[in-house]
């Protein structure tokens, strides 16, 4: 036996009698090396546990146990001046509005007034008064509450800018003066290209949202008579990508749903609702509600409008001048609620927020331009349009002659409550839950869109991963996006 090896021996030994002679001693000895082991576990956060394995050009961290990995989200701390002083400056933002006052649509973070009584048409403390230009401050208020939020911007998938876009520019767009239109655009600009999370992309990891069309933005031509600012234009904001509730026809701006008064704060009263509306007796086999528009040359409205007060199976619901008060969530949704189809051409635009509430209702949508849904709102409605609703294609006003009664009584039964069942399906997918709370079963429009808004930038990272040039391609025009279609 070599004296090494001996040495040892009589070194575990003495170890040994020791623990043998001193119980005490080698316990304490235990729970001493048990208490580091559980410290240290417990310093260890999930998200770090990753495995490293050499790549031939660079190595990488394969994370394994974070669920935010890929989706964390910084949100930029802007300058009051571009969200928060505007909504304590609430009063400035009525014009283009049919509202002498829009502060009360602030309350309970963007969703408006609470409905207090229905009688019966909603259900209880889910429904809201809330105005469609409060969707920025709505969707704020969830990110606020996303749970893969980080204040380290170099482990940020995106980056999001609260700019109150939309609010902003409302205060101006009836102005003949261009540099009050586009000025807080710019400041915005220049304040986010000074910062060191534009460098890493130069842009192209931002966002931001509008609660107005995105063709408010993009002003082609710096004369008094064109409409808009033109933000969407400026160089910075080309590299940025736009959500808003309805999208221009190039491809850094996306479409996401208007928002409705239907705000749950629980999956189950989501699920509630659904049942509700999915044994509702619908006495009308269509509607129309909304106004003419005679001053919009090709506008298909005033023909729909006849028809309908000539069909007995039609309700036209005018809202020219509020009259009918179409402006009140329990008058829309229990007309909504009575009819199997609800018409949706467009108006001053290809969208409308009535297309969101008719759904909401388990009335099936029935288009007349591919713009008004199909072009838009791809991460929120299904790919299959004949699964869900009706297109009746409208090229030529003047030549126009169909039938919208014949077209909709020709559909078999069982396919008219196919579709109405895969409205109904859908709803989850197109109403803000309540930014108080998160629902647990359902991605409501808010999740959608972050998903989507990730993956997109996450493409465009791949592209510079894969040495092409990011720029190609991201904020091009497609002047296809709006091509009608027969079927």
């Amino acid at each position: 036996m070599s004296e090494d090896y001996k040495h040892q021996m009589e070194k575990s030994g003495i170890i040994f009698r020791g623990c043998y002679d001193n119980h005490h001693f080698c316990l304490a000895i235990l729970f001493s090396f048990l208490f580091c082991s559980l410290f240290l576990s417990f310093r260890s956060p999930n998200h770090a546990l990753t495995f490293k394995h050499l790549n031939p050009s660079n190595t990488k961290n394969l994370t394994i146990t974070d669920p935010c990995f890929g989706r964390y989200v910084y949100i930029h701390q802007l300058p009051s001046r571009f969200n928060n002083d505007l909504l304590h400056n609430c009063h400035t933002l009525t014009r283009g509005t049919d509202k002498p006052n829009m502060c009360p649509y602030m309350q309970n973070m963007g969703l408006g007034p609470e409905i207090a009584t229905s009688r019966g048409v909603l259900t209880n403390d889910t429904w809201y008064a809330t105005n469609q230009f409060l969707l920025e401050v709505i969707f704020h208020n969830r990110m606020r509450k996303y749970a893969c939020l980080t204040n380290d911007s170099s482990l940020a998938s995106a980056i999001f800018v609260p700019f109150y876009a939309g609010l902003d520019v409302s205060r101006f767009l009836w102005l003949s003066n261009l540099t009050d239109r586009d000025s807080s655009g710019r400041d915005l600009l220049q304040w986010l290209a000074n910062r060191p999370e534009w460098k890493k992309m130069w842009g192209r990891d931002h966002f931001l949202i509008s609660g107005r069309i995105a063709w408010d933005f993009r002003r082609q031509r710096d004369q008094e008579s064109y409409w808009g600012s033109k933000f969407r234009f400026l160089p910075e904001s080309i590299n940025m990508s736009m959500l808003a509730v309805e999208a221009s026809s190039w491809n850094n701006d996306y479409a996401i749903p208007y928002p409705t008064s239907f705000h749950p704060s629980e999956d189950t009263q989501v699920v509630q609702w659904q049942r509700k509306i999915r044994h509702q007796k619908r006495e009308y086999l269509f509607t129309f509600t909304g106004a003419p528009r005679p001053e919009l040359e090709g506008s298909i409205r005033g023909k729909i409008i006849e028809q309908c007060r000539a069909s007995s199976v039609c309700k036209f619901v005018d809202c020219s001048y509020g009259v009918e008060r179409c402006d009140d969530p329990v008058n829309v949704i229990k007309v909504f609620r009575s009819s199997v189809f609800c018409l949706q051409p467009p108006g001053d635009s290809y969208t409308r927020r009535s297309i969101f509430d008719s759904m909401l209702a388990g009335c099936i949508p029935v288009f007349f331009h591919p713009g008004s849904a199909y072009s838009q709102y791809k991460w929120h409605l299904p790919k299959n349009r004949t699964g869900y609703s009706v297109y009746i294609p409208v090229k030529d006003v003047k030549e126009w002659n169909a039938s919208v009664e014949e077209v909709l009584l020709g559909i078999p039964e069982s396919e008219v409550l196919a579709m109405r069942e895969e409205v109904i399906k859908v709803i989850p997918n197109i109403i803000y839950a309540d930014p108080r709370s998160k629902l647990d079963l359902f991605e409501d429009a808010f999740d959608l869109a972050v998903k989507g808004m990730v993956e997109r930038i996450e493409k465009v990272r791949e592209a510079t991963r894969r040495g092409r040039d990011p720029s190609i391609g991201f904020a091009d025009e497609d002047h296809y996006k709006y091509t009608f279609s027969q079927s």
